[in-house]
Order: structure tokens, then sequence, then C-alpha cells
């Protein structure tokens, strides 16, 4: 026998509508009338009807999370961490939205297949991580989709990249430009002149930020930019690997990379290792992100520290309503460096 929502209301001794504004999380009720309303629900294993509540409702219980690779922890620990904000307390059906976490693969294409998706499923909200493809033509898609979105009701944020123009979505920024500054900064102050950089993909908003803080940082220092070595690949170990291996076959006697993130870096070192060099007495090493492997590297690594775990929570908050959207709808979230042993003077 299929459980009705008056039956539900039956239980606790609650009108119809009471139940209707619990599971729905779209209106204030007590906290006892809640628990009690919850109780009934999970005694009786009541399930709301999904589809039919959202074509009652502006919206539905669903959450999309865009991210580009699901497997790069930089992606798994915001996911996780904006899944964190969605569930409500106990797991329980009082308001709380399902995630979807929606690989793209990096490919532009299927990142406005899923925004058109999940325009289609009217769900609730859109948090999109990483950074921004900067293609001009792609970047007036996503904003249409976005204001699409916007105008049935579902709330849209930006974890980790620029805010897009003429949209309601708001951005949580990463400091990449800043970070990669005081990454070379580093370098440049331990007396390393013959600094080699692995940049990512060059489509994309983080690698050029990236890179430009890394540019300001030598030419502060009156380095030239002929005398600065950048090789682009993909954010990955092999890549790194790879970039590397060709870096040292431009210039021999390089002293220093500066790795994109993290597991681009742990590939820099491997190809480093693989010439019979040792880090960093013959070549320092640094990343960007701090993700959780780099302090288990050996040697343990420098890097800029982003919160990403933090960031991302906040932006589940802002996409459930849960915190307000900041002044502007732009906030910068900032991020410190980390010096570990993966650094030090140059060699003589």
């Amino acid at each position: 026998m299929t459980v009705t929502l008056a039956d539900v209301a039956a239980r606790a001794q609650v009108s119809p509508a009471t139940v209707s504004r619990v599971l729905n999380g779209n209106y204030p009720v007590a906290a006892s009338t809640r628990e009690r309303v919850l109780k009934a629900v999970d005694d009786l294993d009541y399930v709301l009807n999904g589809p039919a509540s959202a074509l009652a409702a502006a919206t539905s219980d669903l959450v999309g999370v865009l991210v580009n690779d699901i497997a790069d922890p930089f992606f798994g620990i915001m996911a996780s961490a904006v899944q964190s904000e969605i569930v409500g307390p106990g797991g329980r059906a009082g308001g709380e939205r399902l995630a979807v976490v929606c690989n793209t693969g990096g490919e532009p294409e299927r990142e406005l297949t899923y925004l058109t998706l999940l325009q289609r499923q009217r769900a609730a909200a859109v948090v999109l991580t990483g950074g921004a493809i900067e293609n001009e033509a792609h970047v007036a898609a996503v904003a249409a989709k976005l204001r699409r979105l916007a105008e049935a009701g579902t709330r849209v944020v930006l974890c980790g990249r620029p805010p897009v123009p003429d949209t309601d979505a708001v951005a949580l920024t990463f400091d990449n430009r800043g970070g990669a500054r005081e990454l070379t900064e580093h370098l440049l102050a331990l007396g390393h002149r013959r600094i080699g950089y692995v940049a990512g993909p060059e489509e994309r908003t983080t690698t050029r930020h990236r890179l430009e803080g890394h540019r300001a940082a030598l030419a502060a220092a009156g380095v030239g930019e002929s005398d600065g070595l950048v090789a682009h690949g993909s954010y990955d170990r092999t890549s790194g690997y790879g970039a590397t291996a060709e870096l040292l076959r431009r210039e021999p006697d390089l002293t220093a990379v500066v790795a994109a993130n993290d597991s681009v870096a742990l590939g820099a070192c491997a190809a480093l290792r693989e010439a019979g060099l040792r880090i960093p007495e013959d070549v320092s090493v640094v990343g960007f992100d701090d993700l959780p492997f780099s302090i288990d590297a050996a040697p343990p690594l420098t890097t800029f520290h982003l919160p990403l775990a933090e960031a991302a929570a906040r932006a589940g908050r802002i996409a459930m309503g849960r915190e307000p959207a900041p002044k502007g709808r732009i906030v910068e979230v900032r991020g410190e460096l980390v010096v570990r042993g993966s650094t030090g003077k140059p060699r003589v």
C-alpha cells in the first residue's frame, strides 16, 4: 500500500500543508514540529514524488555540480564539500537536495549539455567548479545558459572560476595570480634565476592567471621574459613529467621548476630524478593548491594552499540559500604560501 502525504500528516498530527513545508524546506517550521514530521516520514518510509513535486514547484530537489575531472583530487575535494552542505540533518528528507556530479572532461560542449539537462530538470541550484574556458563563443553560450537557469529560479554559484558577465551568478574566485606570484617570489628570494614554468592548458582562465602571476614576479625582479621557460600541458602528472623533460632539453642549467598544480609537480619531480637531479639540491620544485598528497611527497612539496573544501562548502551553502550571497556577488578566496622541503638555494 502506497503511503501518502496525508498518512504522514496523520501520523505526525499536523496538517498536510505543514508536511509539505517541511519536505520542501521552503517555509519556516518550528523545530519540534519538523522533528515530528521527519520521524513520521522515517516510520512510514514515505518517499516524496520528486518529478510531481518539480512540476508543482519552480524547481526540483536536484543540485548539479560541474567538475572537469572527478578523479582529480582538486575537483573531488570541492564536489564532496558542496555535497556536504546539500544533504539534510541525518540524511532524512527534510529539505535537502540530491547532488548530481557532472564530469565534463574539460570539454566545452559537454559543459553546455549538462547545463541544458539541469535546466530541463528544473535544478534547484548549479555549482560550477574550476577554471573557465577562454573562448568568446563558449563564454557567451555559458552566460546565456546561466541566465536561463536563473530566470527559472535556479541559484547559480561559481567556485574557483571568474565571474560570468551579465548574469546573477555568485562567483567565489581563487587568488591564482597572487598565489603564483608568491611562489615565484619565494624562488627568486632564494637566488633562482633560471626558472622553468610548467603551465596548464592554454585555453583555461586558471592557466592564464597563474602564468600572469609568475611573469609579474619575474618582471618585478628584473628577470626578462626571454630568461623564462614555459611549457604547456594538462593538469596531471603525465604532462608534468613530459613538460619538465622538455624544459631540461631546452635549458639543462635549470635551477627551479614552477608547476601549474601539485599533480604536475609530482610529474616534474619524477622527470628530474630520472635525469639524475636531486630535489632541492640541484633543482627546486613548487606546486599549487596544496592537495593532501603534497605533504607526503619526497621531499614534501612547497606549494600555495587554496582552501578548497572551505570555499566549496560556502558555495554549497549559498546554492542552498543557507548563506546570503556576498556583496557584489563576487568574493576572492585567498590562500597562503606553504614552504616545505622541495625548495632551497640554487647550486653554485
